[in-house]
C-alpha cells in the first residue's frame, strides 16, 4: 500500500462524515501539499476495489467514501445529508428470498432529515 493510500484510508476511517473525493483531497493536501487530485481518485478506486473502503453512490451527488464497518445510510432527499444508521442485518432474509447466497447489499433509506423538516 502506498503512503498516500495509507493516509487516505486513515482520513476516511477517522472521519465522522461521509467525505467526497474533493474533501479527502483537501484534507490530504494539508499534510501533503504536492499531492494531486488524480492520485486521490486512483487510490480511492484501489482501496474500494480491495474492499478497504466503501463507496456510497447517491444519485445527483458526488460519490462519498466510508469505512467498511457494516451499517446502512439515511439520505436526505432535500439537502443530500448522509448519516449512518444500523438496521438489523438483512443478509439471511435476502438470501432466503433470493434462494441463493449474496455477497453484500447496500441499503440507503431516502427521507427528509429533521433539519429540513424544521425549515418547512
Amino acid at each position: 500500500m502506498t503512503k498516500y493510500a495509507k493516509q487516505i484510508l486513515n482520513i476516511v476511517n477517522q472521519s465522522k462524515r461521509h467525505m467526497t473525493a474533493e474533501q479527502i483531497f483537501l484534507e490530504l493536501k494539508k499534510t501533503e501539499p504536492r499531492v494531486v487530485q488524480a492520485t486521490v481518485y486512483n487510490n480511492l478506486n484501489t482501496l474500494c476495489r480491495e474492499g478497504l473502503l466503501r463507496k456510497v453512490a447517491i444519485e445527483g451527488s458526488p460519490d462519498r467514501y466510508d469505512k467498511i464497518q457494516k451499517h446502512d445510510h439515511l439520505v436526505c432527499q432535500r439537502c443530500g445529508a448522509v448519516s449512518d444508521i444500523c438496521f438489523e442485518d438483512l443478509t439471511k432474509n435476502l438470501e432466503e428470498q433470493l434462494g441463493e447466497g449474496i455477497i453484500s447489499y447496500d441499503l440507503k433509506v431516502i427521507y427528509i432529515c429533521p433539519e429540513c423538516r424544521n425549515k418547512q
